[in-house]
């Protein structure tokens, strides 16, 4: 029985050093982290429209973004029409007061929206903006932030846009996250900030 014991006892310990070491591999070789490391934002594109599929799985990461007590306050139109995503993109280059295309040549605009009554709402949607980049980049496309939503869907323009698009309440443009195919290579990522990181210990 005592031998018996020891031979357990030596056998758990060596399965929860493998467990250990596996666990730290997983860690060095994970790849979510290393897409959240390696996602930039693109600002070329080519006209290719990216398949549907691909496209709904970015928007289905978007929508399992954080969002306070959970009440998820955005939507996400996903607009893949020609005429409305240059529509939106001339909307935008007039705030800019600029007649060139906000959008980089982007075929695709996931416009990011907030209901204001939720305290959080600001907070939320960027979340969802985040998940919709990085789920992006995860699939093999390119993706950018761009703002001037919130000046867009407060315009009389942009609030005709959201009643056509048959959406009602008091919501606030956060952001467009614009989508296609990289037209170049991914710029290379600028080092880190020394004091990017503080512990507290």
């Amino acid at each position: 029985m005592k031998y018996l014991i020891i031979t357990l006892a030596l056998a758990f310990g060596l399965m929860t050093s493998c467990t250990n070491a596996q666990n730290e591999t997983d860690m060095n070789s994970n790849e979510t982290l290393e897409n959240l490391k390696s996602r930039r934002s693109i600002r070329s594109y080519t006209d290719q429209m990216p398949p549907k599929d691909l496209l709904e799985k970015v928007l289905e990461a978007g929508t399992y973004a954080p969002t306070g007590k959970g009440n998820q306050s955005p939507i996400i139109v996903a607009v893949t029409d020609k005429a409305m995503r240059d529509s939106l993109s001339r909307l935008n280059a007039a705030v800019l007061g600029a007649e060139t295309d906000p959008f980089y040549g982007a075929p695709v605009v996931f416009v990011v929206l907030a209901d204001r009554k939720f305290p959080t709402y600001i907070y939320d949607g960027s979340l969802v903006m985040g998940n919709l980049l990085n789920a992006a980049h995860a699939v093999g496309l390119g993706g950018c932030w761009i703002h001037r939503a919130k000046e867009v869907f407060d315009s009389p323009e942009g609030k005709a846009l959201l009643k056509e698009w048959g959406i009602e309440g008091d919501y606030e443009g956060i952001g467009n996250c614009i989508i296609g195919y990289p037209a170049q290579a991914a710029p290379t990522p600028k080092a880190r900030k020394a004091d990017y990181i503080r512990f507290v210990e």
